[in-house]
């Protein structure tokens, strides 16, 4: 499987600020942008804090874009995926928003709350989930966060590209969201990811990485 990390943060490495409403990081070109990956992918995958914290639909808003996907066999959005270690809201538009499958990766006890909402699978080790997606005919995955979601996959070598977009500001605030947290990762100055390209998209920067998966 290809997996394809996608992520937008401010220069000093912020996913958001510290204040309850959303951090705009990049503009339409890049929402478009992000859009033409979302449909290119077989699965989105997020974990429960950016399910709770930005309430994501993670769908293809291009008509023209889920008509495509339909005209090829595929179903007009790509499965959505949410990993939690707890509960998880069924109000939230991960759930309500569609059509689109949904698969949660958490406790069995979550089909009682969930019901025909999505599919429960009781596993939480990476790389059987990944297995698990895999054997369900998943072969590109993007994964969109949050920073714990984002730290699993590339501290446990798990990704194929990484496509990082830079907003021109800084957020400097302690307790705010980080790109990825501490960990040990495999990317090292004697292990380094390749850049592929840079791209200016509007007054932000695309920087595309790939690792020795991909």
């Amino acid at each position: 499987m290809y997996v394809l990390l996608s992520a937008a943060m401010s220069i000093d490495g912020y996913l958001d600020d510290g204040s309850p409403d959303r951090l705009v990081l990049s503009g339409p070109e890049d929402l478009d942008r992000v859009d033409a990956v979302r449909a290119s992918v077989d699965a989105i995958l997020v974990g429960a804090g950016t399910v709770r914290a930005d309430d994501p639909r993670l769908l293809v808003r291009s008509a023209d874009r889920r008509a495509a996907r339909i005209a090829s066999g595929l179903p007009e959005n790509p499965i959505k995926v949410a990993l939690t270690r707890g509960d998880i809201d069924p109000g939230r538009a991960f759930f309500t928003a569609g059509p689109a499958e949904k698969i949660v990766y958490g406790p069995a006890a979550l089909r009682d709350s969930l019901g025909e909402l999505a599919t429960v699978v009781d596993l939480d080790d990476l790389g059987a989930i990944l297995a698990d997606l895999s054997a369900r005919g998943v072969r590109r995955l993007m994964v969109e966060g949050g920073g714990a979601v984002h730290t699993q996959f590339l501290s446990a070598g798990l990704v194929d590209e990484l496509q990082l977009v830079v907003a021109p500001f800084f957020v400097g605030e302690a307790e705010a969201p980080r790109f990825v947290r501490p960990a040990r990762f495999p990317y090292t100055a004697l292990n380094r990811l390749r850049l592929e390209a840079t791209e200016q998209i509007g007054d932000c920067a695309l920087l595309t990485y790939r690792t020795e998966r991909g």
